[in-house]
């Protein structure tokens, strides 16, 4: 019994944030007024203020500060002399809160970036086309619309409160000029148009230069009404709000290869949506039990296939992968391939589903591998082999005598992402300090990196960073003692076809970009 109580704790822990743990026992959970100096509403001319604080700009809410360059090492095969280019800080006290940055996405190009925040606020990043007057700005990326996505709200019935942050953001394949992005929170998932405008018609025949109709006797003559040249205006509508689909909190979206169905996972359900239907959804796995006393997993991440648009995967708080085939059955129960790791039993411990649980699964570009990131490892898994990883990668695997600490601040519950470069080479993922690390799978050689402004000063290479646990101890090595657990890296992205990375720190985004193809362009 006392085996069950501690495994229903750890699986019950994965729920916390939710509050809720059984069904029909919700606790009550009063509305609390937004953060004291700040307003995210929009005024006439649809832009945003900071009370108490000094105007931006119209075009952005947030506050933008450029940084110096600063240099990644020449240190793996395909990820070296790779210079930063820029740091996006949010305007903030003590980066807590609103600021924080909870998603990163490229789109299918990797000419736009989309980041989403704890405020519920999309900020977009174009960028730039090469200018013969500066030839190394090729790369660079600049604020190109930002928006509110979405807004707190409070479910009546349940008593419960839905935040506004933003958990995933997923970009459609562009199929015109226009840009399509799908965004989602804990409940509702909104699908946004992003378009240009850089001309505006004039010589109407009955309306006036200020849009007021115009006296019809005053109408002598017909006109032509033409398109004249106008300052670039980027427009952000709703085009889909898709609510109601999940009675628990959405943790992940994936937009389908026949680009029109999309999947969203939440911790017991996945649904399956059609991109032009709101109103209704398919339930595709549901592992909700009977009695929710009998709970013993729940799912953590779901992606499709990048090539085959009937085959998703989802992983689990147990560590397990499950491949579904929507060609077998309407509802995917009943997976067609299940990757799972035999658990040592030498090493068995409390924390041990923990730390195994899945906190975020990648299909690689090819479509014949997977990655996983759980507590302390990153791991590719071959879809042809089941039993075990083709490779596991020790993330940090020095805090695996501090975990007890860890459980009581609870950053044993932290969620990383992983991501891979467009050759499926090189596989990268966070840590804490602001670390985050690169593998070469190819040369078996890793790396540490640091994203801060402090380190790091103009054109300086960015050097590797090491951690001592114990024994001697070199000039920049720092004690596992020394870290700071409220700086971490949870979530990174991987420009699609280049050596670009965006890394998400608290509420700073970095952008680093290859030195060596830079300098060709």
């Amino acid at each position: 019994m006392g085996e069950d109580a501690d495994t229903r704790k750890i699986n019950h822990s994965f729920l916390r944030d939710h509050s809720y743990v059984t069904e029909g026992n919700t606790p009550v959970v009063l509305p609390h007024p937004p953060a004291q100096g700040v307003s995210a509403c929009p005024d006439a001319l649809g832009r945003y203020y900071l009370l108490d604080a000094e105007w931006v700009d119209s075009t952005f809410f947030w506050s933008l500060n450029r940084s110096s360059p600063k240099n990644f090492t020449p240190y793996l095969a395909l990820v070296e002399n790779m210079e930063g280019e820029s740091i996006f800080e949010v305007d903030s006290e003590d980066g807590v809160g609103a600021d924080i940055i909870s998603t990163v996405e490229f789109n299918h190009t990797g000419e736009l970036l989309a980041t989403g925040d704890k405020g519920g606020r999309v900020v977009i990043f174009q960028r730039e086309p090469e200018s013969k007057n500066e030839p190394h700005s090729q790369g660079e990326y600049n604020v190109y619309s930002t928006f509110q996505s979405h807004e707190p709200e409070f479910d009546y019935l349940k008593s419960l409160e839905i935040e506004e942050k933003i958990n995933k953001i997923k970009w459609l394949p562009q199929q015109n000029a226009a840009h399509s992005l799908l965004s989602t929170n804990d409940k509702t998932i909104k699908l946004w148009k992003v378009t240009e405008r850089d001309k505006r018609p004039e010589g109407y025949n009955l309306k006036d230069e200020e849009g007021k109709l115009k006296d019809l006797s005053t109408v002598t003559s017909l006109q032509v009404p033409v398109l004249k040249p106008m300052d670039l205006m980027v427009e952000v509508s709703p085009r889909r709000i898709f609510a109601n689909g999940h009675t628990y909190h959405i943790n992940s979206i994936s937009v389908n290869s026949d680009c029109e169905t999309y999947m969203s996972a939440d911790d017991l359900r996945i649904n399956l949506w059609h991109l032009a239907i709101t109103d209704r959804s398919f339930n595709i796995v549901d592992i909700k039990p009977a009695n929710m006393e009998d709970l013993t997993e729940v799912i953590t991440a779901s992606e499709f296939h990048p090539h085959h648009c009937n085959l998703f995967v989802y992983s689990s708080s147990k560590g397990s992968l499950r491949l579904c085939d929507m060609r077998a059955s309407a509802l995917c129960d009943k997976h067609s391939k299940l990757f799972e790791e035999p658990e040592d039993p030498s090493n068995r411990s409390f924390f041990s589903e923990i730390i195994s649980s899945v906190s975020d699964v990648k299909f690689s570009h090819s479509g014949r591998f997977m990655l996983t990131r759980d507590y302390l490892t990153v791991k590719v898994w071959d879809l042809n082999m089941e039993t075990k990883p083709i490779e596991t990668y020790q993330v940090h695997d020095y805090l695996r005598s501090k975990l007890c600490s860890l459980y009581e601040n609870d950053c044993i519950f932290d969620k990383f992402e992983c991501a891979w470069n467009g050759s499926d080479s090189v596989i990268m993922t966070g840590a804490y300090n602001n670390f985050f690390r690169m593998f070469d799978r190819n040369t078996k050689r890793d790396v540490t990196l640091e994203a801060s402004r402090e380190s790091s000063k103009p054109r300086a290479i960015l050097k590797p960073r090491r951690v001592c646990v114990g024994g001697k101890r070199r000039k920049d090595d720092i004690s596992v003692d020394s870290l700071d657990f409220t700086k971490k890296i949870l979530h990174t992205a991987w420009h699609p076809a280049e050596n670009i990375i965006a890394i998400a720190a608290t509420n700073n985004l970095y952008i680093f970009q290859d030195k060596v193809n830079s300098e060709m362009h």
